[in-house]
């Protein structure tokens, strides 16, 4: 009825503002014009419906008093029944872990006390009950400074119940690379794994693991071959799993003693280390008996306990939920007794979770969204947002263990495994979450039942049609859940047309990564609609229908590479409160309506057009605006009141904005205009990341001078063609500078050198800049700054890379000593580096400098930091060069192409920590490869001599060698595990290799 009279409304306005409207509202009465058959006709209905439910009212009144039922009282016994909401803090991250000091020596000792076995990788498992702190031990060690230490590279990667090879194996290659998109095939991806690992000493953590499959295990290790003394962690409850790996040290998680138990409930419940002479020991004793030595257990009903007295601990201590059994180790009625204790608002929102798969990661914004969506956030008093609101909760669920912080991503969220049983458990059956396999095995559900489904597609899923939902009438949550992120939901845009019309009722409805390119148009219908998710489909526009969507509060169409198009009937939908286009690179026209709907909250970018188009000053009533904004198209603001209606200043939820003007600089462009609207442009003072595109005036803003920026911490400038001078910034907390592509840019002065928060600073693509100026920064990046003659390197810097710089003929006469990282490309008139290296130096890569003859090589033994090193093409470099002195800890070298020929370098005495060895050798005069030590092959002259610790070998355009000796490969290079040739046209017959070695021809 809400909706319907919404409906109403709005089409009284739409019609009022009509030139025709307006004559009918002086010819007819307005109270006349709702009297169209529509109307007549939903009248009739409703008076009807109301009726009925007037009546089935009056006869549950009169069995009330005919069975003498008092509500009062009823209402008064529940809420004898329910604990006040006690005073929370979130503890979860530095929540102390205690009686595990043992255990983590000895898994420690495990991981690092064979440092100087042979062995590529070993497996280390912990194994233990459900909530007796597995991962928690697991996660101290992985964050232990010990551990940070000794390995060059950490991974995690949680596996749970559902072992399949490739998806554990892409899992782990994100892991180990950042990298999202992952090879197609397994026998790719293990390929590119192995020569990630190959030469790393490194250390995975395979969480949760249930696989007992000793072949799944052989298939998912062939490429985990690191250096020696690589490890694996495995945490699983099944002692069974670790028997089917090799190489496996295990180490028993016991439960807690009575002592650390005691310890720990002190703790959460009351915030002492111990019941000592408190009146609450007694109970306290009795209550770590019950939890048995588990400490989720304790914890859990230690918050349950905070800021209770006496008669409530007795209370719970006598509960009858503690005599049931629910399952391992008895810990799920310990949970339910937490969840128990939580207020009505919370019980919904965490039982809401149950249709996420375990391990599922949660965004805090888009659970909150969701939330709202299904009402949970109705109950919203005062001046605090549905949001804020929903951010409390969750906030208050992650204060009482629900939730836990992600192990990778402070941002992102957790639930413990048996927390996520917990929901399920109480979930009942207006819940449901499927996967294929349920369908496959023909499993009857009561799907008319069902309020909440959601669907998690699984690798390869063959074509979902839903039609089990086609009875969900009552439906009024339809999700589709990814479980990694490659995978997509196959169906067609059929499946769409015949379902949708059946879920009226629906308030969620979640599409993403599914593979329909259409939207049906009977979206329109679901009146009750209140989150719709397009994000990763293929659709091209959002149809008109949505329009008529009155009740929707959040529309996403985030990563829909084709999208072009958004309806032009925006205007009507007034409750929307974000809007998310991330990622949309074919979307450039805004709807005009969007300017009215000011309860919008996200508008992630706009786009101002021409005279009849969106224009800057449709912002202006836009007051709620909060996080990032993209404004696009400024070039075509030609009235600069405009800019100033904006009022972007105003716009106090803003933490990221992106001023973005047109790359083409012609003749329509005014430059003293494009002045004035950016200096009306000024952004709210507590912005943290600006952006600035291709802005064509002369000088930047005057506001930029500002130091009431105190949060800026980022600040982007790229394609500015026409600004000769960058000076005048006051952001006095900016730790991130990045200028790029002005090629009018000279000079760069009074830029706050002393400022001490600057981390970071790229210049790049400013042809003309003869000065970078002095500026205190941690990290510095140069490159195609033409005219730079030298850089004076500031001595807080830690991390200096100078590429393209073509004039730049000296670097500063002493680097400093925090220096880690120094790489130079292609600077081709840099004569020479500082004769002394900082000895903090970790990597140094010099690479195309043609005439570069200076290199202080003399030194590189004292270089005992030095673990990554790159000399390749510099010919003039001093053919001393090398000399037999190298950094003792290297690990890693690339080198060749120098004036001194590889095949004149003899014997060099490589560190035996070398293991990965990259050669270039145009014109080495090399023929063959022998071992350091071969007598019988060093007489030869045009042999180069390879260290025998190597593990990876790269050679490329060796033009004159002809083979690798099987005896070299069988005998020597014993250790080697990955041999990749480039470019050497004369190895045609290629000896047996062992089985360890992986060979690539490229």
């Amino acid at each position: 009825m809400a909706t319907e009279s919404l409906r109403r409304k709005l089409n009284d306005e739409s019609s009022s503002s009509t030139s025709t409207g307006k004559v009918l509202k002086k010819i007819i009465p307005s109270g006349c014009t709702n009297f169209t058959p529509h109307n007549i006709m939903y009248d009739r209905k409703m008076r009807s419906m109301l009726a009925e439910i007037t009546e089935q009212l009056n006869g549950l009144y009169e069995n009330k008093n005919i069975h003498g039922i008092d509500f009062n009282t009823i209402v008064a016994l529940r809420s004898n029944k329910i604990y006040e909401r006690p005073e929370e803090t979130s503890l979860l991250d530095g929540f102390p872990v205690l009686g595990r000091e043992k255990d983590e020596a000895a898994v420690l000792e495990k991981l690092l006390g064979d440092g100087s076995c042979n062995q590529n990788v070993s497996v280390v498992s912990i194994i233990g009950f459900g909530g007796v702190g597995k991962t928690t031990l697991a996660r101290l060690l992985y964050n232990n400074q010990k551990v940070k230490d000794y390995f060059e590279l950490r991974a995690w990667v949680c596996v749970s119940n559902d072992f399949d090879v490739l998806v554990v194996s892409k899992a782990i290659y994100q892991a180990v690379t950042g990298e999202d998109n992952t090879p197609a095939s397994l026998n790719r991806l293990q390929d590119v794994l192995k020569e990630k690992l190959s030469n790393k000493r490194f250390l995975l953590v395979l969480d949760d693991v249930w696989n007992d499959d000793h072949q799944k295990w052989k298939d998912l290790e062939k490429p985990l071959k690191g250096a020696p003394g690589s490890k694996i962690i495995v945490t699983t409850r099944k002692m069974k799993v670790a028997s089917t790996m090799e190489n496996v040290k295990c180490h028993n998680l016991e439960i807690l003693s009575d002592e650390d138990s005691l310890s720990l409930l002190a703790k959460s419940a009351i915030n002492e280390h111990n019941f000592d002479n408190h009146p609450l020991l007694s109970l306290a004793q009795d209550i770590i008996m019950k939890c048995k030595g588990l400490p989720l257990a304790l914890i859990a009903i230690g918050r349950v306990l905070k800021g209770k007295g006496n008669d409530e601990w007795d209370k719970l201590l006598k509960s009858e939920i503690w005599s049931s059994d629910d399952g391992e180790g008895d810990i799920l009625p310990v949970l339910k007794l937490s969840y128990y204790d939580l207020p009505l608002h919370l019980k919904k929102l965490f039982v809401y979770c149950c249709l996420f798969p375990k391990d599922h990661l949660f965004n805090k914004n888009e659970l909150v969204l969701l939330w709202m969506a299904e009402g949970f956030m109705s109950g919203s008093k005062g001046t605090k947002t549905m949001e804020s609101l929903g951010h409390q909760y969750f906030e208050d669920l992650l204060s009482r263990s629900f939730f836990q912080h992600s192990t990778e991503n402070k941002s992102e969220y957790i639930m413990h495994d048996l927390m996520h049983d917990l929901a399920i458990s109480v979930a009942g059956d207006f819940f449901f979450m499927l996967d294929g396999k349920i369908f496959e095995n023909g499993r009857d559900e009561a799907f008319d039942k069902i309020r909440h489904f959601s669907f998690l597609n699984q690798p390869d899923e063959e074509f979902i049609n839903f039609k089990e939902l086609h009875k969900s009438s009552r439906l009024r949550t339809f999700l589709l859940v990814s479980v990694n992120l490659w995978s997509r939901f196959k169906t067609s845009d059929h499946v769409l047309v015949k379902l949708l019309p059946r879920l009226q009722l629906l308030r969620v409805l979640s599409l993403t990564r599914c593979s329909i390119q259409k939207v049906p148009q009977s979206i329109g219908g679901l009146k009750h609609l209140r989150y719709l998710n397009f994000s990763g489909t293929d659709i091209k526009k959002v149809p008109e229908q949505v329009g008529e969507l009155y009740n929707l509060q959040t529309l996403l169409v985030c990563n829909c590479v084709v999208l072009f198009s958004l309806p032009v009937s925006f205007a009507k939908l007034i409750n929307l409160r974000h809007l998310d286009m991330s990622r949309t690179p074919m979307l450039t026209k805004t709807p005009l309506g969007i300017g009215g709907l000011t309860s919008l909250q996200t508008l992630t970018k706009v786009f101002i057009q021409g005279a009849n188009g969106f224009k800057v000053s449709d912002l202006e009533g836009l007051m709620n605006l909060e996080g990032h904004l993209s404004i696009r198209g400024l070039e075509k603001v030609t009235d600069v009141q405009h800019a100033m209606d904006a009022n972007l200043e105003g716009k106090k939820g803003l933490v990221s904005l992106e001023m973005k003007w047109g790359d083409k600089f012609d003749d329509s462009r005014n430059l003293q205009t494009e002045y004035e609207v950016i200096e009306r442009l000024r952004p709210p003072s507590k912005l943290k990341k600006l952006k600035i595109w291709n802005y064509g005036g002369i000088q930047f803003p005057s506001w930029f001078a500002d130091p009431s920026f105190d949060k800026l911490i980022e600040l982007t400038i790229k394609g500015c063609a026409n600004c000769s001078h960058f000076n005048g910034i006051a952001f006095p907390l900016l730790e991130y500078l990045e200028v790029y592509n002005m090629p009018s840019l000279e000079k760069w002065s009074n830029c706050d050198g002393d400022k001490t928060t600057l981390r970071e600073i790229r210049i790049g693509n400013c042809p003309k800049l003869v000065n970078v100026g002095s500026v205190v920064v941690r990290k510095v990046y140069l490159s195609r700054c033409y005219s730079l003659g030298s850089y004076n390197c500031p001595n807080t810097a830690e991390r200096l890379e100078i590429s393209f710089c073509k004039s730049m003929t000296s670097l500063t006469l002493s680097l400093p000593s925090s220096l880690k990282v120094l790489t130079i490309w292609c600077c081709e008139n840099l004569k020479s580096i500082p004769d002394e290296l900082p000895s903090s130096l970790e990597v140094l890569d010099i690479l195309l400098c043609n005439n570069l003859e200076s290199f202080p090589h003399e030194y590189l033994h004292s270089l005992t930091s030095l673990k990554e090193m790159s000399i390749v093409k510099c010919p003039s470099m001093d053919d001393t060069f090398p000399c037999g002195l190298w950094p003792p800890n290297l690990r890693k070298l690339q080198i060749g192409e120098l004036k001194k020929p590889l095949s004149e370098w003899g014997l060099q005495n490589y560190p035996t920590s070398l293991v990965e060895l990259s050669l270039y050798g145009r014109n080495s005069g090399v023929t063959s490869f022998a071992m350091e030590g071969d007598a019988a092959n060093t007489a030869s002259s045009t042999s180069f001599l390879l260290p025998p610790s190597l593990t990876s070998l790269k050679i490329g355009n060796f033009k004159d060698v002809e083979s690798i000796s099987e005896a070299l490969l069988q005998h020597h290079l014993t250790h080697l595990q990955s041999l990749v040739i480039i470019n050497c046209p004369n190895i045609r017959d290629f000896p047996q290799s062992p089985s360890s070695l992986t060979v690539r021809r490229l």
